[in-house]
């Protein structure tokens, strides 16, 4: 039977609605990002070597999951703007074509990234046995693309009718069969089998992602909205695939340009050493864990906007973005101190290796300073995206992860002659600059959209 949770977010508390939706998101992406924890953790008891392959792997397969994440993004704006506008038969439709949209483009991509992701990781990498490590774990965990790019796209329709505890049931539970899962593969059974080593991380991932996928599908198609759907709904639609690819385009292009520009940052610290490369990847789990109650704010921002700006609320889609910029600054006055003061005890659990420890604890330490920064701008792109202007999210993302990152890292090594500081200051500055930028866009779009952004409380 179709389970009602199609809230209506054009009406009630605005802090009501974000603790029902922020609140499953921050904590599906805690378990999510505990997840990729608990495979930097497995991935140490082998070596510094197996760590660093981890991350440039799982680099290299998140280019191929940005369509799953811009995916997710349009369906969650184009579904809650029909939603607003009361138009169910379009909610329905776009929520068929957009997974019948996610199969082909999985197909598209496990293809091509067969191809494709070794030349990646050869670019960023020397020869030796982290990219071997590299290779391996990334060619096993192309399979993993159905369960991520189809979780994704259902998670969208689901974030969309104001459903975020489902994905965050699914990550919870995926979580802890990654933690059996992990030793399982990589160990085997004493006595029986001898495992698969630091492949069978990513033959865990692929079976516990598997199961969030049939999971977040089958809430989908418990949806109300979803008990008159027909399989003719399901073939492409030109007109439908159209309006899902121009708002997915530019959030997954962007989505890419960030990953993108992680290589360029592991392009620049592998001049430091394979201990550069892995203190990265272990800093980024740490900042990720930091930042989850941001994501989960600002991912709830883009239902809640969307729903009313489909409805001409434009009063309350201010106040949502403002609720949100209250929060978030709320929150950084907590996440900064840990960065600035934690970073080297947040790094022990991961790695023994003291330059490992005192390179991470450098990057998060500069990353405290980012922690508001981040928040505001991951808040102006779902603003953006709920008032279907995506393609100001790719220009941002071009100029701050595309050409600042480059750029102002090549400035502080090349030019000023900075060691591995060099990398996180010219991280920093992409990132300030690029804020400035958004909130000049948020501005302008708003005022053409809306009648501006400010509230007129204010």
């Amino acid at each position: 039977m179709a389970q009602p949770v199609n809230d209506d977010l054009t009406t009630g508390p605005m802090l009501t609605h974000y603790r029902n939706l922020a609140i499953p998101a921050a904590l599906g992406m805690l378990f999510s990002t505990l997840y990729n924890v608990v495979d930097v953790y497995f991935a140490g008891k082998l070596s510094t070597e197996a760590q660093a392959g981890l991350a440039i792997g799982y680099q290299a397969f998140f280019i191929m999951m940005a369509v799953g994440f811009g995916l997710s993004s349009a369906l969650s704006a184009l579904v809650s703007n029909a939603k607003g506008e009361k138009n169910t038969k379009a909610s329905r439709s776009l929520a068929a074509q957009g997974l019948s949209f996610g199969v082909i483009a999985t197909a598209l991509l496990m293809v091509g990234g067969w191809f494709a992701g070794p030349q990646l990781i050869a670019l960023v990498s020397e020869p030796g046995g982290y990219r071997d490590a590299a290779l391996g774990y990334f060619q096993l965990l192309i399979l993993a693309l159905p369960g991520f790019l189809l979780a994704y796209s259902g998670n969208g329709i689901l974030q969309a009718h104001g459903d975020t505890r489902s994905m965050q049931r699914a990550m919870m539970v995926a979580f802890f069969a990654n933690i059996g899962l992990n030793p399982l593969m990589m160990f085997g059974i004493p006595g029986i089998w001898g495992g698969m080593g630091f492949n069978g991380i990513a033959v865990a991932t692929v079976i516990s992602q598997t199961g969030v996928m049939v999971f977040i599908l089958s809430r989908v198609f418990n949806l109300n909205m979803m008990e008159r759907v027909k399989r003719a709904e399901f073939v492409p639609d030109p007109v439908c695939y159209k309006a899902i690819f121009e708002q997915m385009l530019p959030a997954t292009t962007a989505m890419m340009v960030m990953f993108v520009s992680g290589f360029v940052v592991q392009f620049a610290l592998k001049n430091f050493g394979e201990d550069a490369i892995a203190a990265y990847g272990v800093a980024l789990r740490i900042e990720q864990i930091l930042l989850l109650p941001v994501l989960g704010m600002t991912s709830a921002l883009l239902p809640i906007a969307g729903q009313n700006f489909g409805a001409k609320e434009y009063d309350r889609v201010r106040e949502a973005v403002f609720f949100c910029w209250k929060l978030g600054f709320a929150l950084s006055v907590i996440a900064m101190p840990l960065l600035w003061f934690g970073g080297a005890w947040a790094m022990r659990p991961f790695t023994s290796d003291p330059d490992v420890i005192a390179i991470g604890a450098s990057y998060l330490l500069v990353d405290g300073f980012l922690f508001p920064i981040y928040m505001m701008l991951f808040s102006i792109n779902s603003l953006l995206q709920a008032m279907k202007r995506p393609i100001f999210t790719l220009w941002i993302s071009i100029y701050r992860q595309g050409f600042g990152v480059a750029f102002f890292i090549w400035v502080f090594i090349a030019l000023l002659g900075f060691d591995v500081w060099g990398v996180w200051l010219g991280i920093a500055t992409s990132v300030f600059t690029g804020w400035i930028m958004a909130l000049f866009v948020a501005l302008k779009v708003a005022g053409r959209q809306m009648g501006g952004l400010i509230p007129t409380a204010l």
